[in-house]
């Protein structure tokens, strides 16, 4: 399965060098580079924001990502769906790491390997990458995986969390993906939904 692509044209990501879960499966591997845009300086770190959300904040909806990626000489910013409305991996958790796991695979995109900044407000998403909880749900293990994965094809990746206030544009990109998604996904909306237990058992320090 593919996602829903991008909000922004003329943009492809590269094809994915290992297995990955359905959500974050492969697009085509055609990378088209905006026009005037050039690889930034690799001795200046990149900053981004990302940021994901759900509706139903439960789960099992429409979940949607956005990120947003500053640089000497570079603004990007997308959003997209993080996975196929109405699965099991519609959750807010899920759209948070799909988030991040485009922005990486953005830069990548442009030939970027210098240092990343990865900013969110997702305190489970920053505390696993770094190591401080554990990954114990089973529908996050292979996006922390993959995250991870993209994470070390850079010189250095930091993630840091921020307070909500300023991880503003991520969080509204998120939101439109979600928007812009809602009033066909609710045509096709299962008679019978089920609840996505997003509760992370691996939120206590290891």
């Amino acid at each position: 399965m593919q996602l829903p692509a991008p909000r922004s044209a003329g943009r492809a990501i590269s094809t994915q060098p290992a297995p990955i879960p359905e959500a974050v499966s492969a697009v085509p591997d055609d990378v088209v580079l905006p026009r005037g845009i050039a690889v930034p300086d690799a001795s200046a770190p990149v900053l981004v924001h990302f940021d994901g959300s759900c509706q139903p904040p439960a789960g099992g909806g429409v979940a949607g990502w956005g990120f947003v990626i500053e640089g000497p000489g570079l603004h990007f910013e997308e959003c997209g769906l993080a996975t196929r409305p109405y699965s099991a991996h519609s959750t807010n958790n899920v759209a948070e790491y799909v988030g991040a796991i485009r922005a990486l695979e953005q830069l990548r995109s442009i030939g970027y390997t210098g240092s990343v900044i990865m900013e969110g407000d997702s305190q489970l998403v920053v505390r696993q990458m770094n190591g401080e909880y554990e990954v114990r749900a089973e529908h996050l293990k292979a996006y922390h995986e993959w995250l991870g994965q993209l994470a070390r094809s850079f010189q250095r990746v930091e993630f840091r969390w921020v307070p909500r206030e300023e991880n503003t544009v991520a969080d509204a990109l998120s939101k439109l993906a979600v928007e812009d998604a809602w009033g066909d996904a609710k045509r096709h909306r299962p008679v019978r939904l089920f609840p996505v237990v997003e509760e992370e058992p691996g939120t206590r320090p290891r």
